[in-house]
Formats: structure tokens, sequence, C-alpha cells
């Protein structure tokens, strides 16, 4: 079995999750590729002082990530780090030659992405990934095989979003997340957009132009001592946008509803698909079922809940008849990222992460999107 070296960059929630899935690696059957954790870099030392505990193939352990760019036993680098540190620490690390998962939004704006997207370019040995998880999901795997399929026929509408309750209590203290010194302008956009917008841009589903309304609900939060601070970050987006269907030559109504305050909420994601020959929705609050509409044969308008179990892309120990949770999710998409690197192409069309291309079109529809809410226009999504 090959192994795959990593470093991690930022030791937070998220590279914790990493560490946690590269440990129950055998919990995947049939895959030639494994991560192995050799290196750790935070700012905090509590959060290194975890690594030092519980990963111990970690060698290097440090506050500078300059240090971990120049260990020549490090292959890749996952980096969990604000959005204002993107730009910097992507570029950095690309141009070391370091193979790069990093986090959305792969830049704290567009003039950063692109930035980000030249180093890209000019190191096409370096594999760069986008994380989402939202696709592994077996019930999104089968929605995404009707769409490989062209089950679905011409598009009437498709609908996605993510919706968590994270920011309902206003009370709740600032944040990194709620500043766009750190955050961005993009704000629930830029930390969240990407999940709704992961699996139609794969499709080829692409945003020609958008309308955008922007909430910021909570406009002061208490910081740490308890004083009220403002909170420029937009809490909540709707976008309406036309995309294009670049096989069919189609276009057709996409929404996108992101919100970090949505009452009644945890952490949802939906997906949406409604076609002229079948429909199919699914939604995470209820995670293993599929809803399928096929009226193109009777004509009879009749909903079929499929339940999916533990169906996934990269076949585990767990029986299909078993439930599907988000660190399985996580498994699966570490498993895409590593298998992609390894045999230059995912295992199938939806079970690859965000490329860097993708993430410039999310960048350019947030652009856009910001636009719109301004100016109060439809604003065209421009495509390079």
């Amino acid at each position: 079995m090959q192994v795959v070296r990593f470093g991690i960059i930022g030791c937070g929630l998220m590279g914790r999750e990493f560490a946690s899935a590269a440990a129950r690696w055998l919990h995947l059957v049939d895959i030639d590729v494994r991560p192995e954790i050799v290196a750790v870099c935070d700012s905090n030392p509590d959060a290194l002082e975890w690594f030092r505990r519980n990963v111990p193939t970690v060698t290097q352990v440090t506050r500078d990530y300059r240090d971990l760019l120049a260990n020549d036993s490090v292959d890749a680098v996952y980096c969990a780090v604000p959005h204002n540190l993107h730009e910097q620490i992507y570029v950095e690390t690309i141009n070391a030659s370091k193979h790069l998962m990093g986090e959305k939004p792969f830049g704290i704006d567009k003039r950063a992405n692109d930035a980000i997207l030249e180093a890209v370019n000019s190191n096409p040995n370096v594999f760069v990934r986008c994380s989402s998880e939202f696709p592994f999901v077996p019930a999104m795997q089968r929605l995404c095989d009707m769409i490989e399929n062209d089950e679905f026929g011409d598009l009437i509408a498709v609908n996605t979003g993510f919706l968590h309750s994270s920011d309902l209590d206003p009370n709740k203290p600032i944040n990194w997340k709620r500043m766009s010194a750190y955050n961005g302008e993009y704000g629930v956009m830029g930390d969240l957009g990407m999940h709704a917008c992961h699996v139609p841009f794969r499709a080829g589903w692409i945003p020609q132009n958008v309308r955008a309304i922007l909430s910021n609900l909570v406009p002061r939060r208490p910081d740490k001592q308890g004083n009220l601070v403002e909170c420029d970050t937009w809490d909540n987006a709707t976008l309406l946008c036309e995309a294009h269907h670049l096989a069919s030559n189609q276009s057709f109504p996409w929404t996108i509803r992101l919100f970090r305050i949505a009452p009644g909420e945890k952490n949802t994601w939906y997906c949406e698909v409604y076609g002229i020959r079948k429909c199919a929705r699914y939604s995470s609050k209820n995670t293993n079922a599929l809803e399928i509409l096929d009226y193109s044969k009777c004509g009879e308008q009749a909903w079929q809940q499929i339940d999916m179990g533990h169906e996934t892309a990269f076949k585990t120990v767990t029986g299909s008849i078993f439930e599907f949770g988000f660190s399985d999710a996580i498994l699966q998409m570490w498993a895409a990222f590593v298998y992609e690197l390894v045999h230059g192409k995912p295992l199938k069309k939806f079970a690859g992460c965000v490329t860097p291309q993708e993430t410039a079109l999310s960048h350019q529809l947030f652009t856009a999107a910001l636009e719109s809410y301004r100016t109060g226009t439809t604003v065209p999504v421009v495509n390079s």
C-alpha cells in the first residue's frame, strides 16, 4: 500500500477530523493508498498537544508553517486556517511542491483566489483540491449517478443549500467567522457556499447571472469581555441564478440558500433536482433517505423514498444496511483525495474533491452576488 505523508497546518476541528479519519483507515477496503500524518503546525499549544497525545506518527510539531513546508518527509499538506491566511499559505505550500488539500473558500476574495490559481498553474505536478463532504453521502452519490446517467431529462429547476443555526443566539460571542477582516466580505457565502455548489459545478451547471439577497441579522455581538462589537459579515444569503447546462445547452433556475441563522435547523445540507422525466431530492435531516419522483412512464406523481444505508463510493467494512454519518463522509472525502492523487483521476465523476477551477467559479459567483446586493440588480457571473 502506498503511503502519502501529511502535514497539517491548522490543528482545530477539521484538522482533528482528518486525524480521526486517518486513524480509522482500516475501515476502508480495496484501497491501495493511505495517509500518514507526520507533521503538525498551529499557533495554539493546546491544539498541538492533542496531536502529541493522539497521533503517534507525528514527528514534527511546530508553530511555524514554513518549518513544516521545509520538511522533506512531508508529501502533502492539509491546511485549515482562517480565510485571510489562505492566499499566503496555499501559495507557499504549492510553490514548495507539496500537494495540497485546502479549505473553502480557497482565498478570502477573488483576487486571493486568482493568486492561488496562478500558483496552481505554475506547478502542474502539484495536486491541489478543496474540501467538501456533501457529495459523499450515499443518497447524494445515488442522486449524482442519476445526473451522470441523464435520468432527469431537461431540467426544470435546481435548489441547493446549507442551513444551520450556529448563530441563532444573538448573545453568542463573536469569533473570526463573524469578522470580515478574517472571514472576508462574502460572509456566509465564503464559509458555506461551496457545500451548495460542489455538485452543480461538477454536473456542468454553470451560473450565468445572479440576483442576491444578503442579510446581516445580528450586527453586533459580545466579545470575550462582554463588550458589544461590530459583527460585519453576512449571516444569510439567498441567490437566484440562471444556470446553463453545458451538455444540453439548456438554461434553468438554480436557487441557493446559505443560512447561519436558520431556526429549526442544526446542520442541514439539501439538494433538489426537478427534471422533465424525473425529480430527486435529498436533505441531511433524513440523511439516509433519497426521494425520487418518476412520472415519465405512468404519469402518476408519487414520491418514492429509498432508504440508502451505507452504500458508499469507497467500500468499507460496514454493511450496506447500516446508517451513514458525518465522520463517514469525512473518511470518504479523504479517500477521494488520496485516491485521485495517486491514480491521476477520481474513482468516478462525483467521487472527487473540489478542483481549483471549481473554486474559481465559486468566487466569480460570490463576487457577482455582492455586486447584485449592492446594486439591487441581476448581475452577470463572468466565467473565464
